[in-house]
């Protein structure tokens, strides 16, 4: 059955980046909003973002208000910030796992496929 979580990752504090704001999106045809949550203590979301039939072949993209965080946090910024939203954007198989992790600081960000 197909399935596709993330968690954030803020490698400034060294743990979960918790209330970021995450949007999903189905970029294929048109770009449709399938999802908008936020993260919770542990850096992710309280159920997955897709799965079963919702999760179809084709390309997404993950939005993760990583500005908004960092400022609330007080972390030291650029005016104006280098990262406000971070967006990844990726393509899926039908049926297969997907975890889509983001490691951030407001510096920089990486992501890859997890399991």
């Amino acid at each position: 059955m197909g399935r596709l979580s993330t968690h954030i990752l803020d490698t400034t504090h060294g743990g979960p980046a918790a209330q970021v704001g995450i949007r999903l999106y189905a970029v294929d045809a048109d770009r449709e909003l399938l999802a908008s949550v936020v993260s919770n203590a542990d850096g992710r979301t309280d159920e997955a973002l897709l799965s079963g039939d919702a999760m179809g072949t084709g390309t997404y993209e993950l939005e993760f208000d990583v500005g908004e965080y960092f400022a609330r946090l007080g972390t030291p910024l650029d005016d104006p910030a280098f990262l406000d939203t971070v967006v990844i954007r990726f393509s899926v198989k039908a049926g297969e796992a997907y975890h889509v992790p983001l490691l951030v600081s407001p510096w920089s960000y990486s992501t890859y496929r997890g399991s």
